[in-house]
């Protein structure tokens, strides 16, 4: 019988997906897909919507899973509000595409854009950081999937997109020309750049099956990123960043920001430390020593 993945019905979810589906095939699995449409991809559709709650990318995958249609849900890990639906978990983790984010539209990169210059995302987390870093351009609502973004940026809506490094690979986007954004410039999403398969705690077959995907760092770096994010109580509409990445010593380090509701500017830290999960604490008591 084949394992059935939900997905988001984006071009790029269904991409993503691709690959999980391969990595699958490959173990001696037959595989198909079960395509949903949730309540971001309709808000990101409607330019006058408010936004939905936490969770809007993934709930409609999880309650297939819950409801046994599916076997695994294929998400951008970032996508993942801190808190799941009982029985569910992240059983598995694709290897970490570039976390980073990148300008699309100026050549010369975030800092060398002219002031009143127009930078378009959908995200707090984005927005925020580059208001800090660039006062004096203004910051553009767009959302909406990639190509749809692209083309709003083509048509003059905006004069540079600030998106994900990794969403632009997966497609096979190398025509369109970016510039990467350090991330003490602006610190990725919790997640950024992995896919997380989420399935039911109580299957063994897939949990083994997830566990056989996962690489031992990049569930440490995932569970430390999310362990910040569980910390702050966010969700994907929250403007917190978290990045953690392996050093050469078998150590972590752990580069954080946070913008509280309200506030003028954010927070940053950087952690390091042999344990990746133990970071995320002293990188939120850092956070607290900074914003004091």
């Amino acid at each position: 019988m084949a394992i059935v993945l939900a997905t988001r019905r984006s071009e790029l979810a269904m991409a993503q997906t691709g690959l999980v589906a391969d990595r699958i095939r490959a173990r001696g699995h037959d595989v198909e897909l079960l395509p949903l449409t949730t309540a971001g991809d309709r808000w990101s559709a409607d330019g006058d919507a408010a936004p939905p709650d936490k969770g809007m990318f993934v709930k409609e995958l999880e309650r297939a899973l819950l409801d046994g249609a599916a076997d695994l849900a294929v998400h951008s890990a970032k996508d993942i509000p801190a808190e799941m639906p009982d029985g569910l978990g992240l059983v598995g983790i694709s290897p970490r595409a570039d976390a980073r984010d990148v300008v699309v539209g100026a050549p010369g990169g975030l800092l060398a854009l002219p002031p009143g210059a127009r930078v378009g995302t959908g995200s707090p987390r984005r927005a925020a950081q580059i208001e800090e870093a660039r006062p004096d351009i203004e910051i553009v609502d767009i959302r909406g999937n990639v190509p749809t973004r692209l083309e709003k940026l083509a048509s003059g809506s905006a004069d540079a997109l600030v998106i994900a490094a990794a969403g632009l690979d997966r497609l096979g986007r190398d025509d369109v020309a970016r510039a990467p954004l350090p991330v003490d410039l602006s610190t990725p999403a919790p997640g950024q750049g992995y896919l997380a398969l989420q399935g039911r705690l109580d299957d063994r077959e897939m949990t083994d099956l997830g566990a056989a995907l996962t690489d031992d760092v990049d569930r440490a770096c995932l569970e430390a990123e999310r362990a910040v994010l569980v910390a702050v109580g966010g969700g994907c509409r929250s403007a917190v960043g978290a990045h953690c990445a392996p050093l050469a010593d078998g150590g972590y380090s752990l580069a954080v920001y946070v913008r509280h509701e309200g506030a003028s500017v954010g927070v940053r830290t950087v952690v390091e430390g042999q344990i990746a999960t133990a970071l995320a604490a002293e990188a939120i008591a850092g956070l607290a020593t900074n914003d004091s």
